[in-house]
């Protein structure tokens, strides 16, 4: 594995199964698009070729975002949290929305108290 992306992840932490939750981020708008699965190799494969990859957790398998649907999301920026157990990614969002159902965000509904 290249050492840059070795020292990318080093301290990055995976829960039990292998996986880190992941948060994604309009890099324009700052907007939160949606929240995924990486595993170690869809995050190498995500460094390697900017484009995002995740674990499906329910297909049990690797998804790149945007393969069928167009709807690509390119790196710009990766982050790790404090704890390292979360990645923030900043995309530039490709197509009109980052949601399975058409929709800008995953997080377009909003609830009322």
């Amino acid at each position: 594995m290249d050492k840059l992306i070795t020292a990318k992840m080093a301290d990055a932490v995976f829960t039990k199964d292998g996986l880190i939750t992941t948060v994604v981020q309009d890099v324009s708008t700052h907007e939160v698009l949606m929240v995924a699965y990486m595993n170690r190799a869809t995050l190498v494969q995500t460094i390697e070729t900017g484009t995002m990859t995740y674990w499906s957790r329910s297909r049990k398998c690797v998804w790149i975002k945007g393969q069928t649907s167009g709807q690509f999301q390119r790196v710009r920026s990766i982050r790790l949290d404090c704890d390292g157990d979360a990645l923030l990614f900043e995309v530039k969002q490709e197509g009109s929305g980052a949601c399975h159902t058409g929709a800008r965000t995953c997080f377009h509904r909003k609830l009322e108290a």
